[in-house]
């Protein structure tokens, strides 16, 4: 494991093409379909180094792939006496899920696990039982955190929820960003090559996937 490492805000960002510097990435890439990701931050804060590494994910994308970033500002503490008639953004967070081919989580670690927005909103999504949005999507993950551990507590307790979610999780490679602070700046952008080529990594991995999953050619035939 290396340690390099619905809302309003949305943004849309596609593949700019092929890079030499990247393996498995195939020249001839006209008759692959369109990868769409969604990328879901775990953390409200405005500068979260966990949202910074969704939009590092967003400018390293590999051809053919698109990746759509939601924060969960507007999502109520899940309630089971609502589920069968959710609110407006509980509707609309779901359908941002089903229309996606894959998800990639950035996650947060707070008391050594799961950011509570984060299980709050997965917990949304999953209800009623009959309505699961999270089945069988292929599925992710990024964190940062200011520690030695960069969120790989909160990542392993998450990939326990992808068991009973059906979900179809990515095992390698792993991205847990430490000390954060020396790695985003203020802001929370990205600004280390090392990070960004191992979010690039996983970026290539999650899409060949996903493509494995629906039986398509990672490559072109």
């Amino acid at each position: 494991m290396n340690r390099h490492g619905v809302a309003p805000h949305r943004v849309l960002s596609r593949g700019r093409g092929y890079d030499p510097r990247i393996p498995h990435v195939p020249e001839d890439h006209a008759m692959l379909s369109t990868v769409h990701i969604l990328g879901i931050s775990g953390s409200l804060r405005a500068h979260s180094t966990n949202t910074g590494l969704l939009r590092a994910a967003a400018g390293a994308l590999p051809p053919d792939t698109e990746l759509e970033i939601v924060t969960l500002h507007g999502i109520p503490l899940y309630n089971q006496d609502e589920e069968l008639a959710p609110v407006d953004a509980v509707r609309s967070f779901k359908s941002k899920i089903r229309a996606a081919d894959a998800i990639l989580f950035a996650v947060p670690e707070y008391n050594y696990g799961v950011a509570g927005v984060l299980k709050n909103a997965i917990d949304w999504a999953s209800r009623p039982p009959t309505d699961n949005a999270w089945s069988e999507k292929p599925v992710a993950m990024v964190g940062a955190s200011v520690g030695m551990m960069g969120s790989g507590r909160a990542q392993m307790h998450l990939r326990h929820s992808f068991v009973t979610l059906n979900m179809r999780p990515l095992s390698q490679p792993e991205v847990q960003v430490t000390f954060n602070s020396k790695k985003f700046d203020a802001q929370g952008n990205l600004t280390d090559p090392d990070v960004r080529e191992h979010v690039r990594a996983l970026l290539l991995a999650l899409v060949a996937w996903t493509r494995l999953l629906r039986g398509e050619p990672s490559t072109p035939k």
